[in-house]
Order: C-alpha cells, then sequence, then structure tokens
C-alpha cells in the first residue's frame, strides 16, 4: 500500500510544479501565511518545504525576509547550461550502455504525450514533459547521484526560461526528442549525444531576454496545483482550499 502523502509532500509537489511550469514566476513572493493556510500547514512545516525548494535552487529564502522564488543572474544561468551540457552528454552516454528495449517503449510513449500537449497547444504541460524526458533519461542512466544533479540543473534552467527566455517552442523539444531516442534504437551512444549537445543549445538559446509573462495570481494558482497533486497521491490528506490574493 502506498504511503499517504503528508501536507508538507503535497505542498512542495504543487509549489515545484508550479514553478517548473511557470505558472508562479521568478521573483514572486511566497507568504508564509498564505502557503501554510492552503496547505493546512504551520508554519515550521511552511518553512521546511520552503528550505527543499531552496535546496534546489527554485526558491530564495534569506533570513527575516519572506521567500521568493528564484532569480538567476544570466552569468548564473550561463554556468547552468555549461553543468547541463556536461551532464546530458554523459547521462545519454551511460543510456547507450545499459539500453535495454523497455527503455525505447517508455520514452516513446512518453514522447507521445509529448506530441499531445503540442496538439493542444498547451505550453505549461509542454514545458513539464519537456524536462521530464530528460529526467526519466537520467533514471535510465543507473547513477543516483547524476539522475540527483540534473533533476536540480533542469529545474533551474525553467526558472532561466521563464526570465529570459523565448516562448518555448515544442515542435522543436519533440522533434530533437525522437532524434535522440532514434540514436539510442541503433546503439549509437556518440551520435545520441551529439544530438543532445544540439537539443540543450537550442533551449540555451532561447534564454534570451524577451517579453515578461503576466504575474498570475498565487493563492489561485497553489489552489490548482494542491488539487492536481493531492489527486495524483493515493491516500493523500485532504488540502484546505482558500481564496487566493495578489502575489507581488
Amino acid at each position: 500500500m502506498t504511503k499517504p502523502s503528508s501536507r508538507s509532500d503535497i505542498a512542495y509537489a504543487a509549489l515545484r510544479q508550479a514553478i517548473i511550469e511557470q505558472a508562479i514566476l521568478p521573483g514572486t513572493k511566497l507568504p508564509e501565511d498564505e502557503i501554510g493556510t492552503q496547505f493546512g500547514m504551520s508554519r515550521t512545516l511552511v518553512r521546511a518545504t520552503l528550505a527543499r525548494l531552496q535546496a534546489e535552487g527554485l526558491v530564495d529564502a534569506l533570513p527575516r525576509r519572506t521567500a521568493t522564488v528564484a532569480q538567476p543572474s544570466l552569468e548564473e544561468a550561463r554556468e547552468v547550461f555549461e553543468v547541463r551540457k556536461a551532464l546530458e552528454r554523459e547521462v545519454v552516454r551511460l543510456v547507450a550502455k545499459r539500453w535495454r528495449p523497455e527503455f525505447g517503449a517508455e520514452l516513446e510513449g512518453h514522447v507521445r504525450k509529448e506530441e499531445a500537449a503540442r496538439a493542444l497547444d498547451d505550453e505549461r504541460v509542454s514545458i513539464r514533459l519537456a524536462g521530464e524526458f530528460h529526467a526519466r533519461l537520467a533514471e535510465m542512466a543507473g547513477n543516483g547521484l547524476l539522475m540527483r544533479y540534473l533533476r536540480e540543473v533542469i529545474s533551474r534552467c525553467s526558472l532561466i526560461l521563464a526570465l529570459y527566455g523565448r516562448p518555448h517552442s515544442s515542435d522543436c523539444a519533440v522533434n530533437e526528442h525522437s532524434e535522440i531516442l532514434a540514436a539510442l534504437r541503433r546503439g549509437d551512444g556518440e551520435a545520441a549525444a551529439d544530438l543532445m549537445d544540439h537539443h540543450v543549445g537550442a533551449v540555451e538559446r532561447r534564454a534570451l531576454i524577451g517579453e515578461k509573462p503576466v504575474e498570475a495570481d498565487l493563492g489561485t494558482v497553489l489552489a490548482r496545483y494542491a488539487g492536481a497533486v493531492a489527486g495524483t497521491a493515493e491516500g493523500a490528506v485532504p488540502i484546505r482550499r482558500t481564496s487566493g490574493r495578489k502575489a507581488t
């Protein structure tokens, strides 16, 4: 039986997904009282939840200040992409060495989900699924530490694109993922690594200053994501719904 999800786990998952999907923008304040009310948690649990997100580079939390969604500088953004390129290349090389037919079936199924999101023109889901493709590859690489580092870097890239990026191109992402999958199925690890370099480079090139997205109401976003996360967690505790207020 699946262990019931705690309020803290649901709050963490909901906030993380909302940040990655760019529903909550960099710089948005994350008041402890509003989060606590939304998820029925004490301030101590809220701070612990925000600390988990801070450890992943998604939240800035300074003493005696309201936590905010992190805002990486352009210099930090360049450093993140340098690290991501190195990690992604090693991931596909390891996956190619450890390739199994079931890997191809799993990745193909994921690409189909990406294609479905593209057909619906659902940009936020497309952004999340694009990152999950890379996270699945990292799992297949069979190196837990590498997977942990890459997942963190992917999350930070979502923040960078929210701050500086051009609109997400789901067409490019899905096509490039399909090409990487085809190379892995052929057993051509070097070609897969080269394709990954090109793909991550294309993501980096989108990280240019663009039009700032419109800020959303924090309470409304949290309610939507809390419901989605709680609904997928077996035995999850009920989450209190509240009316939102403007995030500043």
